[in-house]
């Protein structure tokens, strides 16, 4: 697979992207980046890089983590004191020449460092700055660390989910992070087209809070409205579509979805009760959501009478349905690889380390992977690139500025 994925066309080829980011949210949206072409340079304190080279349980090697791999593919890392005066030197030799600077710094950090557009317009004035932070750059909350877990818990997301009668859950994994990463990437991309066309970067920022309620989406709009407040349905149902939800079959569960009217009588149909079609209870979707729980009740003594399997045959490509997997089956499942969802690469500790393929294809292909780089893996090479002699370099190293 890898070898089809390397004849994949990156648009991004030519421009380059300096990133000092950290952890989850801006490196995962930079990834995205890389991918597409673009040369990310990672920028990464000396002493110990990037704070998710150091998560463990899995290792690579010691202090590299099989952690960090997931959000840093296709990268190069450059080791470098970003508080040290010949760090910022380094910084605005390499700020020069680069089309973005990102970071996902504390809010109060990027302007002591240099690294938004008032720091960096002198020294290209075309370059795009791109912040994420926890809760933005411009407010009382600038210095307050922050995590997607607290986002998930001020923004809603943990009272929305779970079943009613129980405590409230966070998702099961850092969906904020992942999003404000990417609505980073997106923003910067759009600022990058206009700083093309107009010569004159900006600043672009996203925070961890104003994209986690951002996606509180319709819900919202119905609160902020009508002063409806979405409540937690059982089962992870839909709040106003049904059926549409969990259900149990025999062997395991399924999510079923009859969201649109369309699929309300395929489903009668298929599963053998066209009555219920017609049935004043259920015959509209108004009514189908008044008779919410008596639907529910009728449609699981039909469900446990068979397993899984049976009712993905019986109804998967007619109408929305698909099983509850757990993650070792989700990444099992031999449609990932039908699709072109795994991919495996080298990586120095692993010569074969399977990873997960970008979700975006350019011309009908996934885009290609390469392993995430070692701390400091790139430093010598892209000082090199600036004009610093291997003396140079030698020294800088010595004296921890790279």
């Amino acid at each position: 697979m890898s070898q089809k994925l390397n004849k994949a066309k990156q648009p991004l080829k030519g421009f380059r992207v300096l990133s000092a980011e950290q952890y989850g949210a801006g490196p995962y949206g930079t990834m995205f980046l890389a991918q597409l072409g673009a040369d990310v340079i990672k920028i990464e304190p000396p002493k110990g890089g990037d704070t998710a080279r150091h998560v463990g349980p899995h290792w690579l090697r010691e202090q590299e983590s099989l952690y960090f791999q997931s959000f840093n593919l296709n990268k190069r890392s450059l080791t470098l004191d970003l508080r040290s005066d010949e760090g910022r030197e380094i910084l605005h030799r390499l700020a020069k020449d680069a089309h973005v600077m990102a970071n996902n710094l504390r809010g109060d950090v990027p302007a002591k460092i240099g690294l938004d557009y008032a720091s960096l317009k002198d020294v290209n004035p075309s370059i795009v700055c791109a912040h994420v932070s926890a809760y933005g750059r411009d407010n009382e909350r600038a210095k307050w660390p922050g995590y997607d877990y607290l986002m998930q818990a001020e923004a809603g997301f943990c009272a929305l989910t779970g079943e009613p009668d129980g405590p409230p859950v966070r998702f099961g994994l850092s969906m904020v992070d992942f999003m404000s990463g990417t609505q980073m990437a997106v923003g910067l991309l759009a600022a990058l087209l206009d700083a093309q066309r107009s010569g004159e970067g900006c600043d672009i920022d996203v925070d961890l809070l104003s994209a986690a309620v951002h996606q509180t989406s319709y819900p919202a709009l119905w609160y902020m409205n009508e002063n409806d407040v979405t409540q937690r349905i059982p089962r992870g149902a839909h709040p106003s579509a049904t059926p549409s939800q969990m259900f149990k079959a025999a062997d395991g569960w399924m999510f079923v979805m009859a969201q649109i009217p369309k699929f309300w009588p395929i489903l009668c149909d298929k599963i053998g009760h066209s009555e219920l079609i017609d049935d004043l209870r259920f015959d509209t979707a108004p009514n189908r959501l008044t008779h919410r729980a008596e639907l529910g009740k009728i449609l699981d003594d039909i469900f446990i009478r068979h397993p899984v399997q049976y009712w993905l045959d019986l109804l998967q490509g007619l109408m929305p349905i698909a099983p509850v997997h757990g993650l070792d089956q989700a990444l099992d499942n031999p449609w990932l690889d039908t699709i072109g969802m795994r991919d495996t690469i080298s990586h120095p500790d692993r010569p074969e380390m399977d990873v997960l393929s970008s979700p975006i294809k350019v011309n009908g292909e996934r885009l290609p992977n390469r392993a995430g780089p070692l701390l400091g893996q790139d430093s010598d090479d892209i000082l090199g690139e600036l004009g610093y002699s291997a003396d140079a370099i030698g020294d800088l190293r010595s004296k921890g500025v790279v």
